[in-house]
């Protein structure tokens, strides 16, 4: 059975750090590339970056560096270290595998940043 629970977002200062996880089914992780993408409101859910089962990353330009994809395979789990947030990163973000599949989008974890 395919599944995706993300966790670790919250309210969050500009400047601040947070760091998301995503623990998913074997189905999904194993020997996959993993993404995270994300979803303000009002637009669509784009995609934030991805990371290859052998640890090469890749990252949508907007996040700049401030972004850090990770993962360790023995624990089905990816990490996104996110610094020096901004309002404009406010979004519900979700994993996945990259490219998506439609029909595994878990419930997604919500970051707010906010002063």
């Amino acid at each position: 059975q395919a599944h995706l629970v993300e966790s670790g977002g919250g309210l969050v200062q500009p400047g601040g750090s947070l760091r998301l996880a995503c623990t998913a089914s074997d189905t999904i992780f194993r020997f996959n590339t993993l993404g995270w993408f994300r979803q303000a409101p009002g637009k669509q859910r784009e995609w934030v970056a991805h990371i290859q089962w052998g640890g090469t990353p890749n990252y949508a330009s907007a996040m700049n560096g401030r972004f850090t994809i990770s993962r360790d395979n023995a624990k089905n789990t990816i990490y996104l270290q996110m610094n020096n947030l901004k309002p404009e990163d406010t979004a519900v973000y979700y994993c996945n595998r990259s490219p998506a599949r439609d029909n595994i989008w878990g419930q997604g974890t919500q970051v707010t940043v906010s002063s």
